[in-house]
């Protein structure tokens, strides 16, 4: 189940313009949680894998709109927490 949303986490980066390099979603030894992580965001980003997915789809600009800047999981926090 979470190798699904795994792909389709990192399917929806890539059409936000993201190389795995550079942001992508990563299964951990723990099946409870998913990690965002990437050069584009300051520090890893570790939730459950519904929130992950939620985060990338709602959260994660598109790399064009990031430009320079780097993500930070605060800022994923609190978008995530807006909604």
């Amino acid at each position: 189940m979470n190798e699904a949303i795994v792909d389709e986490a990192n399917e929806i980066l890539r059409g936000k313009g993201y190389k795995e390099a550079h942001l992508a979603v990563f299964s951990t030894p723990m099946a409870s949680k998913l990690l965002i992580k990437g050069t584009k965001i300051g520090s890893p980003f570790a939730d459950s894998p519904e929130t992950v997915l939620r985060a990338v789809r709602e959260c994660v600009p598109t790399a064009d709109d990031l430009g320079r800047h780097t993500i930070t999981p605060t800022e994923l926090r609190a978008c995530l927490d807006q909604a």
